[in-house]
This record gives C-alpha cells, structure tokens and sequence, in this order.
C-alpha cells in the first residue's frame, strides 16, 4: 500500500473514531486513550496519555469536567477537527517524525513554530518590545506558506502567531488555515480585532484558536494597554463563547499585577467567560525601551508557582506557566528543543524572548537554521540550569545567554534600538540571584 493511501485510510479510521467517541464521551474516552497508546509505539506521549488516564478514573475532579466540557461547549466540527489535528498530526505522527528528523540531522526540531505576520499593532502597551522591530514589517503570505510546508516535513503541525497584532493579518492567517487544514493554529491577540465575522470564519476553517491577552481585570489592563481595552477583550471573549469556539487567555505578570493575576477572582472570571486554557508570562526587560521596574520579584513569582498548583487541583482550566513550569518540561523549550520564534523580518530567533539571530528565513532552511551555531549552542547547553525553576538563559541564567551569542555571533534583531547581549543581560543578573534563593528552597522541597 502507497504511502499517501495509507495515510488517507489511517484519518478514516480516527474520524470514524472521533465519531464513536462523540456518541458516548464518558464511556469511549478510555478507550481511544488505549487506541492511541497502541499506536504511540515509540512512546513519545506515554507521560501525557498516562495522566489523561488517570484523569478518567477520578470522575468528580476538575480536570475531568474540563474534558467533558469540550464536549459540552464546543462546535462539533470544531473539537472533531482539534482532536484529529493535536491527536494524529501533532502528538503521534509527528512526533515520530521530528525524532527521525532529529537522529537524521543531529539537531533540534520544535514542536511549535511561533512566527510574526507583522510587526504593527493597533495597541501600544507599556514595557511592549514590539516596538523595537519597527511597526512597518511583515512576512507575505508565501513566506508564511513555505515556513508551514518545510515544518510539515519533519513533524512540525502547531503554529503560533505573534506580533505585533497578527490578527491586523486576518486574510491571510485564515488563508493558512485552510490550506493546511491538518495544522493546529494558535494567535497570541490582543483581542481587540474580533468581531462576528471572524467568528464565522473561525467555524468555517475549525483549526484555529486564539490566546487573548489581558493583565487582570478593567483597571490593570487598561492602564497597560489603553483605556477600553478591557471591555473589547471581555466582548470577544463572550462572543467566542457564544459562537461555541474555543479559546484561551494570555497573561503576563509584573510586579504591579501579580496579585491580581493569581487571584481566584481572576481565575473564576476566565471561566466563567468562557477560557478553556491560559498562558501565564512574567515580564522580562527586553528591547532598550524596556521597564525593569515592571519586573516580578522572587516572592510574586513564587506567589504564581503556588497559585498555579493550587489551581490546578481545583479550577476546570488548562494553565501553562511558560517559566515556572520548567520543572515540567525539563527546563528550556526554546532553540527549537520544543518551539523557536520566527519575527516579522525574517529571523529565526530561538525564542520570542530572545531577540538574537545568525540565520534569516530569507537566506536559510528551517534545517539550516537549527543547525546554525546559535541553536546548536541551545542544545549543547540545555538545560541550563539542574534546578529546572530556573530555566532560562536569560531570566535565570543571563550568563549563559551572553555566552552563546558571543559565541554564535549572533546579532541583535532589533532594528530600531538594537541591544547589545550583554546590556540586556546586565538587566537580569540580580534578579536572576535574588530568584535563585527562592527556586533552590523550592526545588529542595
């Protein structure tokens, strides 16, 4: 049997699959969890499938009312449509893909590609580093196309969009996603730019989520993001609601927020409005218009390790805390281990947060670009630190950040205000020291 057949009879199989699930989600779960781990032969999602499983067994807990409430208050297409693309195309499929590709060319691939339609934003929030890129860039849509292709080809099927405000690109992301309609496609949004006509598309396409950003509730967002800000947000979120889509929220806290962030209030909000996950971020002094001030300290950070394991036990949400879940992930995704950031110019960044790069999209492969010297020093030193509540190269580590640039002979990707490596790391060392305290006492525990 010819490769393309039996990928086409292996979809048919799972949708006829997704369909006998929907007929009796309580009962059927469990056994497509037993399907798929028969099809997991390299055991590449063991730990995620063992813990769903153990999810399914305690049928008055809050993780088990959030999975059965995608079944409850999403379109039916729409979660037909997720399961099949996070289950098949992203989890098992390709993730045998990106391990042969990995064995193949000895370096990392992601499993998530965030890239920047654009560098505009009809919003201007305090502390933003979009700025520093310059508001005039953007990909065109061949561009963004060929970077999904090459992605495709070795296991790649999740794409997130930033920016800038990439919904200012709402043709062309919903292009995307009907094109390739095997892929899962997220955007980091501000929300603002949602109406009742996107959400059609949104139903048409089925492939696609958005993360809407928000600082808190009415006074803190605004006053980072602009006046009315937050009832623009809070409009789309009840219209994504409404519409049956699924959706999640992004949140960064700063010293100024964080109890407000970690609150239950917040929290009870989100769901209540209707968010299936959030994506928790704290505030890291990038680009030379940055405001250190606005940063965390340790005990605010630590305030956030506790209030998202608390939660987690109690809250009928998704949470990702892209630094203090270190612990899950093995500390550093970034450098293509897991993901890797692609700007509006072209540059293949390892992170969003790290606005260095030798290679552009322009002039180099994907393939090219995860073997060049800056992510080949992202997988010689990951992790980079034991202690993986501090992760990061930058925030927790900023010496080693300094390292591998010089090394990589990186250079700044910032156009308008390029910052040298070593002032942006000058930024984070006391931090990075008065942190280490707490994360030691915390990783001890």
């Amino acid at each position: 049997m010819n490769k393309n057949l039996f990928s086409k009879l292996k979809l048919k199989i799972f949708r006829k699959g997704i369909y006998f699930l929907d007929s009796n989600p309580n009962k059927n779960v469990p056994r497509l969890l037993k399907w798929i781990e028969k099809r997991d032969k390299e055991k590449n999602i063991a730990t995620q499938l063992a813990s769903i499983q153990n999810i399914y067994q305690d049928k008055s807990g809050n993780w088990y009312s959030l999975i059965n409430s995608l079944w409850t208050d999403i379109d039916d297409g729409v979660r037909k449509k997720l399961l099949e693309n996070f289950i098949i195309n992203i989890s098992v499929d390709g993730a045998n893909v990106r391990k042969k590709s990995q064995d193949k060319y000895k370096c990392n691939i992601p499993w998530a590609i965030l890239m920047d339609p654009t560098s505009a934003c009809n919003l201007k929030c305090t502390g933003c580093w979009a700025a520093d890129y310059g508001g005039e860039l953007s990909m065109d849509l061949h561009t963004l196309d060929d970077i999904i292709i090459q992605g495709k080809e070795h296991g790649t099927y999740m794409y997130i969009f930033s920016g800038g405000e990439p919904l200012i690109r709402k043709k062309d992301i919903m292009s995307l996603c009907r094109k390739h309609n095997d892929c899962v496609f997220l955007a980091f949004t501000n929300g603002t730019l949602i109406d009742e006509s996107f959400t059609r598309e949104m139903l048409e396409v089925k492939n696609f989520i958005p993360a809407i950003s928000i600082e808190g509730f009415e006074k803190a967002t605004d006053s980072r993001r602009g006046f009315g800000t937050y009832k623009k947000v809070i409009r789309a979120m009840k219209l994504l609601k409404k519409e049956k889509l699924p959706f999640g929220f992004s949140a960064c806290y700063t010293k100024q927020n964080t109890d407000e962030i970690g609150s239950e209030e917040f929290f009870d909000k989100m769901i209540d409005e209707g968010a299936k996950f959030g994506w928790f971020f704290t505030y890291i002094p990038v680009g030379m218009d940055a405001v250190p001030e606005l940063m965390a300290t340790p005990k605010q950070r630590e305030f956030m390790y506790h209030q998202l394991r608390t939660f987690r036990k109690t809250k009928s949400l998704f949470t990702i805390d892209f630094w203090n879940d270190g612990e899950y992930s093995g500390g550093c995704i970034a450098g293509a281990r897991q993901y890797l950031h692609i700007n509006a110019n072209g540059d293949i960044e390892p992170c969003a947060f790290i606005h260095y790069a030798d290679s552009n999209i322009y002039d180099h492969t994907l393939i090219e670009a995860y073997q060049s010297p800056l992510f080949m020093q992202y997988k010689e030193n990951q992790p980079f630190n034991e202690n993986h509540l501090r992760p990061c190269p930058l925030l927790d580590n900023p010496e080693y950040l300094e390292k591998m640039v010089h090394s990589a002979k990186a250079k700044s990707t910032e156009i308008l205000k390029p910052e040298d490596v070593s002032h942006l790391c000058e930024k984070c060392k006391i931090p990075a020291s008065k942190w280490k305290k707490t994360a030691e006492k915390l990783w001890n525990d």
